[in-house]
């Protein structure tokens, strides 16, 4: 990929060009998904309901971080922001990797509501009920939606060969790193591990490494450097942490009008996230809940109330502040160019804090 000639653009202008290489990834989006709706339209109808499926996840709208920290990383290794065709493909296999993370998940946690609209599975397994079909409407629902991630995965991956070899390379670690940090997830709420090191470690490969690290070094590979591995790793590690901590404190205290589903959902279903295992060290109340049979109905309702006394929302906001201010430090230092150093900052700042 060639390097662009000229200096970085500065501020507003810098994010204005992010912003177009983003919405031209959503465009790409929308065009494989277009060809695929016709192409299974013309073999009989019924298997364009699974594209329509993957549609309604990309258009129930999200943050789109994924691909804005790809094209941020190529940009701001000098990628020519003219000649943008490889970084727009990889945005674009970014969210679809989302796309199919965000199905599967809504399975895995039975998640009814995604981004203010019903997931995959609900939809199908009341479509079962309606049409009385045969056998378990929960099990035709969660085998759709199965089936609607794994497409949105090899479209994802479509995209995602016909990278340079280098960002392929990063691509599959990113994969790997997606699915182990799942496992460990589901198995920590299996196990009700409160451990905050394993908390932490699984923070680090879902949100640290799947979305900051990885898109920051993959943009940067698809420019042509990979010197800045190193920055983005530590990085994307601080930054990731800070994600994952407000994403769960926003379970805790969140508006669900704002983040379109309803609070509570970690407590309820017992996921080790980092504010539950830091809450279980600092309140023994916490761990004990965190024990209690499924018979006890109303426990969860006691460990999201517990959670907001015991004073760890605080300890976590503190928490967030040391992790944002680490990263900065990071990237003040960073073999950048001014401007993308700011915007860097500023995307510290916007995903730390944020209210969905």
């Amino acid at each position: 990929m060639p390097l662009s000639t000229t200096s970085p653009p500065a501020g507003t202008e810098a994010a204005e060009i992010r912003r177009r290489l983003v919405a031209d990834a959503e465009d790409r989006i929308h065009r494989l998904l277009d060809l695929e709706t016709e192409k299974w339209t013309a073999a009989g109808g019924r298997p364009a309901e699974l594209v329509a499926s993957v549609r309604r996840v990309v258009d129930a709208g999200g943050k789109r971080l994924r691909p804005a920290f790809c094209v941020t990383g190529y940009l701001s290794a000098g990628g020519d922001p003219g000649s943008g065709d490889d970084v727009v493909r990889a945005a674009a296999a970014l969210e679809l990797l989302h796309v199919f993370a965000l199905i599967h998940d809504d399975v895995l946690d039975d998640s009814a509501v995604r981004r203010g609209v019903e997931t995959v599975h609900s939809t199908y397994a009341g479509d079962h009920l309606r049409r009385g079909m045969l056998g378990e409407p929960r099990r035709y629902g969660e085998g759709v939606a199965i089936l609607a991630g794994d497409l949105a995965h090899v479209y994802a991956d479509g995209l995602a060969a016909q990278l340079p070899p280098a960002a392929r390379q990063i691509w599959t670690e990113l994969r790997t790193e997606m699915i182990v940090g799942q496992f460990l997830d589901v198995l920590a709420a299996a196990e009700a591990l409160m451990d905050v090191q394993t908390a932490r470690w699984i923070a680090v490969c879902k949100s640290g490494h799947y979305t900051i690290h990885r898109p920051l070094t993959l943009g940067a590979a698809v420019a042509g450097r990979t010197d800045l591995n190193g920055v983005f790793q530590r990085y994307g590690a601080l930054v990731g942490e800070a994600f994952q901590l407000r994403d769960d404190l926003i379970d805790v205290t969140g508006d669900s009008g704002i983040t379109g589903k309803p609070t509570g959902l970690d407590a309820a279903r017992h996921k080790m996230t980092l504010l539950l295992a830091l809450a279980a060290e600092k309140d023994d109340r916490v761990r004990k809940l965190v024990g209690a049979p499924a018979r006890e109905h109303d426990a969860a309702e006691r460990l999201h109330t517990l959670l907001r006394e015991c004073g760890v929302v605080d300890d976590v906001e503190r928490l967030i502040q040391e992790l944002v201010d680490d990263a900065c430090a990071v990237i003040r230092e960073a073999p950048l160019d001014r401007e993308w150093r700011e915007e860097l900052i500023e995307m510290a700042h916007r995903v730390a804090y944020r209210d969905h």
